[in-house]
């Protein structure tokens, strides 16, 4: 068997955290959450292609970060622009934060890609609206029979004047839907992809769910395959055509008691959707391999909480036997 490829997309930030605990943690974020886990993983079953733009002072530590992975190819990482991504966030509770970017990176051509055709799936998680090219998931979609699985915290963010992220409308997802195989949102970036209202931008409601069947049928008839919402730590939702139908299926989140750090969380799902994807071409499997990357990134602030496979394995069947 032919070892599978995955490639993730998008920065890696040089990070400082502040913990809704008050802790202080420096690290490198975003694509290093899916591209370690989806590593430990594929172990020697498969390769994983991280592909980005950094700062040429960042390239020593991030392939020191990727060096005990053998199955991380780094010839994705670009330092010739030396743009990359610094980011401080500060968390005011489990889930919600305050952020803001200190330098932007170089965005995401087609010539970036170009190498890694010949993957099984490309997973872009963007943090803002200008990292990725919308040329670049149009060139892949002519030239690679690679899934794009596609994060829309991108879309959904911008960087305003001072420099703090801040959400926004995804107004013209009509152009980018058309190119995604499987969009990943959660509930916040569902609500601001289809209301049009920018108030709901100052007024969140995290139990507000009455859109997601009308946005659903939406995304299904601009080409998306599959969309999948999370819903914070009750679960996901997945939503896909059968026989002209559309299908929507609810699967449990993995249950954790004590959260440390959810920096990652839907970076980390998003592999493991890729993961499931990408080696078992089954929806519902590849959202338990997701809920699981989410759950154990939030288990601690390092690479160490992720597992192997059989590792992996072994709690899923454990939790969605049941």
């Amino acid at each position: 068997m032919s070892k599978i490829k995955i490639a993730t997309v998008g920065p890696i930030p040089r990070d400082t955290i502040i913990t809704h605990k008050g802790e202080t943690i420096k690290k490198y974020g975003c694509i290093t959450h899916p591209t370690i886990a989806l590593s430990k993983l594929l172990g020697d079953d498969g390769l994983v292609f991280p592909v980005t733009h950094i700062n040429k002072e960042d390239e020593p530590p991030i392939k020191e970060l990727f060096q005990p992975y053998p199955n991380i190819n780094t010839a994705g990482l670009y330092t010739h622009h030396d743009r990359g991504t610094i980011i401080e966030l500060k968390f005011l509770d489990q889930n919600n934060r305050e952020e803001k970017q200190l330098s932007k990176m170089a965005p995401i051509t087609p010539e970036d890609v170009k190498p890694f055709l010949d993957v099984d799936a490309f997973v872009f998680v963007p943090v803002t609206d200008f990292e990725i090219e919308l040329e670049t998931l149009k060139y892949i979609k002519q030239n690679s029979k690679a899934l794009i699985i596609f994060d829309a915290h991108g879309p959904t963010s911008r960087v305003d004047e001072n420099g703090a992220r801040v959400r926004k409308l995804w107004e013209d997802k009509n152009d980018w839907l058309p190119y995604i195989d499987v969009l990943k949102m959660n509930l916040e970036e569902s609500q601001f992809s289809w209301c049009q209202d920018e108030n709901i931008l100052n007024s969140y409601d995290d139990q507000y769910t009455d859109h997601l069947d009308d946005f659903a049928e939406y995304a299904l008839s601009k080409n998306v395959n599959t969309l999948y919402i999370t819903l914070d730590s009750r679960g996901c939702l997945s939503y896909h055509k059968e026989n002209g139908e559309t299908r929507k299926e609810f699967i449990k989140s993995v249950w954790v008691d004590n959260v440390v750090d959810t920096t990652g969380c839907g970076d980390s799902f998003a592999g493991g959707l890729a993961y499931g994807l990408a080696l078992y071409k089954d929806r519902i499997k590849a959202a338990q391999y997701a809920n699981l990357m989410g759950a154990l990134r939030t288990q601690g602030t390092g690479f160490d909480v992720f597992k192997n496979k059989d590792e992996s394995d072994k709690i899923i069947q454990e939790y969605y036997s049941s």
